[in-house]
């Protein structure tokens, strides 16, 4: 007896859906590809060398990180897109890609984080430090408004690029604080380090990772670090709360870290790797090691949870975006 054509298609059905199952239940089979948007040696891909490491572990398959820099993570962002959606091509996006940019160029990006990656998970938060260099004698941020004021346009800021965590954080900071400052964009937060280690640069914000060292040799001074606490590593260095000045909690967190895939990740997938991913931050000594050499803070959580946070960062900068220029 012939098979009816809706019989052929239940059957079809049920066999691609079968396979679709055993194929998340097998997963990983194979190493799994990380994307950072950063080249080597920053703490985007110092946290996803970390975590990289510890799935491996986790997952039971190598996995490894690949730095695609450039355009603003579009880079690393296109070529996640370009992948399949499978699991084996992951991107560790950061809170400038997935809400700053986003909210402040609403519209205009190739790509929106919310429609087009499915979330994974949350991996960690991070503060930043607000920096001068030597030269200036504001030792606090009040002593920096105050100079801003006697001393109009004399100021800049350096950021590690236009849309980037620490352009948009310097743009608040002005508009809030009431400093003036020019912009100068450089290509990554050790160039911003390095530009007011030589005094070519009076302010900056950048990662506490990348700012510890140059604090500690005395190159730069910090005036506060981005967070309602302070940082073990700088324990004479106020938090925004003890600032003096009101509104800048806005730049908690100054950035955060979270894993997506492309949009059309199987559930049993993200799953998995949401799971992994929580072991890890919940592991004491990993969340120790997260904290004391990469001064971030880790996080877990559901997939959800990432959706949550990206939404609100989202629409904190967009409406930000309204009341300042933060195009160049």
């Amino acid at each position: 007896m012939a098979i009816s054509q809706v019989t052929r298609c239940l059957f079809l059905g049920m066999t691609a859906l079968f396979g679709m199952v055993a194929h998340a239940a097998e997963y990983p089979v194979r190493p799994i590809r990380i994307l950072v948007g950063f080249a080597a040696g920053g703490s985007t891909d110092a946290i996803a060398r970390f975590y990289a490491q510890k799935l491996a572990i986790e997952l039971k398959t190598p996995v490894v990180v690949e730095n695609k820099p450039g355009a603003g993570q579009i880079v690393a962002i296109k070529a996640l897109m370009a992948a399949p959606a499978d699991g084996y091509t992951l991107y560790m996006g950061t809170g400038s890609a997935l809400s700053q940019t986003p909210g402040v160029q609403r519209g205009t990006l190739s790509y929106e984080p919310l429609k087009d990656f499915s979330m994974v998970g949350l991996v960690a938060t991070a503060p930043g430090v607000i920096l001068v260099n030597r030269d200036l004698p504001a030792r606090s941020l009040r002593d920096l408004a105050a100079y801003s004021r006697a001393n109009p346009t004399t100021l800049n800021f350096g950021s590690s690029g236009i849309g980037s965590a620490s352009h948009l954080a310097g743009a608040y900071l002005s508009k809030v604080a009431g400093i003036s400052m020019t912009h100068i964009p450089y290509k990554a937060d050790a160039d911003i380090v390095q530009a007011m280690s030589t005094g070519s640069v009076h302010i900056g914000i950048a990662p506490a990772q990348g700012a510890v060292a140059a604090i500690s040799n005395g190159k730069v001074r910090a005036l506060a670090v981005t967070g309602t606490h302070r940082v073990k590593a700088l324990p004479e260095v106020p938090s925004l709360a003890e600032a003096g000045i009101s509104g800048l909690e806005g730049l908690d967190p100054y950035t955060y870290y979270g894993l997506v895939g492309q949009t059309g990740l199987p559930a049993a997938v993200i799953t998995k790797l949401n799971a992994a991913i929580n072991r890890v931050s919940r592991e004491p000594a990993s969340a120790a090691q997260v904290r004391e050499k990469y001064y971030a803070e880790p996080r877990a959580g559901s997939p959800d949870d990432l959706r949550k946070v990206i939404q609100e960062d989202t629409e904190k900068w967009a409406g930000f975006s309204k009341h300042v220029n933060v195009a160049g």
